[in-house]
């Protein structure tokens, strides 16, 4: 093989590039390395191995938006146009469908979605446009569905973003509280049915119980327009962000976690909880112990 024919694809970018331009290069690269003269590893792959690699690549994209971090998300955003072109070319290559099939599709719901846009409708608010893409989509589902107004749930879905799911496809047909009130009374339902059931040490209700509350957390963080799994993936983020800061405070004095012990790792964690405060400009959150399961 010569060298003109191992060179890899040029990079043409300037200012007047189109996306399309840029994504035909893309799609190019993927080809190549997917063909019989490309990559052992690419070859091997398939959309099954392929997804671990899809939620690691969006959950990097989100904390990329999160750290307001421009530079990284430029990345993020290009490894998951890799791996979403690379499995639908993955696809073509099996027959079942084409990249240009699902770029067409995708194109032809926004314009059926959007008739205020792209036809003679009309629309005053944002909730009349989400009330007629509602009525839209259940005119498309309307074929084939079994009758349940629950259908259509992607089987993917993590626990806590089917609970999220579940609630919003329930609340639609009516299924749901008037306003949060009731349901922070739930909440404090489930924390008193879930402290008995601790107390009788019934492991299948504690089970049921744990289930049961964070159910309702999720209904409550959805009467609050808060998305859950954002809101969890973020404080996940705090918490190791402050726990890594409280290790290395300690390693700094010849001290390990375990040597510590939880009063002193709990002063640290205030410590710099206080200092991240301060550094945001906000004095306003009050130190809280490590036995916080809200931090």
């Amino acid at each position: 093989m010569s060298d003109e024919t191992r060179a890899a694809p040029r990079r043409q970018e300037s200012n007047n590039d189109l996306p399309g331009d840029a994504f035909a290069q893309l799609l190019e690269t993927i080809q190549r390395l997917r063909g019989p003269n490309g990559c052992a590893w690419d070859r091997a792959q398939t959309p099954v191995t392929l997804r671990p690699s899809l939620v690691e690549e969006v959950w990097e994209a989100v904390g990329a938006i999160e750290a307001r971090d421009e530079k990284n998300l430029e990345e993020e955003l290009g490894d998951l146009y890799l791996l979403v072109t690379m499995i639908a070319w993955m696809k073509e290559q099996e027959g079942t469908f084409t990249v240009a099939s699902v770029l067409l599709r995708i194109h032809e719901k926004l314009v059926r979605r959007h008739p205020h846009v792209f036809g003679n409708a009309s629309a005053s608010s944002v909730k009349e446009i989400l009330v007629r893409w509602d009525e839209i989509k259940a005119a498309e589902k309307e074929n084939q569905t079994s009758g349940s107004t629950l259908d259509h749930l992607p089987a993917a879905l993590q626990p806590l973003e089917k609970s999220l799911a579940l609630q919003k496809k329930a609340a639609k047909v009516g299924f749901d509280w008037p306003a949060a009130g009731p349901v922070w009374d739930k909440i404090a339902e489930e924390m008193q049915e879930l402290s008995s059931a601790a107390a009788n040490e019934s492991a299948a209700r504690i089970e049921e119980e744990v289930g049961d509350l964070l159910f309702s957390v999720v209904n409550l963080s959805r009467f609050l327009k808060v998305d859950p799994t954002i809101a969890l993936h973020a404080t996940n983020v705090k918490f190791e962000r402050r726990f890594r800061e409280v290790e290395k405070r300690l390693t700094e004095q010849g001290l390990t976690p375990s040597d510590a012990g939880l009063s002193r790792m709990d002063a640290l964690w205030n410590q710099i909880k206080s200092e991240e405060a301060a550094a945001a400009g906000d004095g306003t959150e009050a130190p809280e112990g490590a036995q916080n399961a809200s931090k």
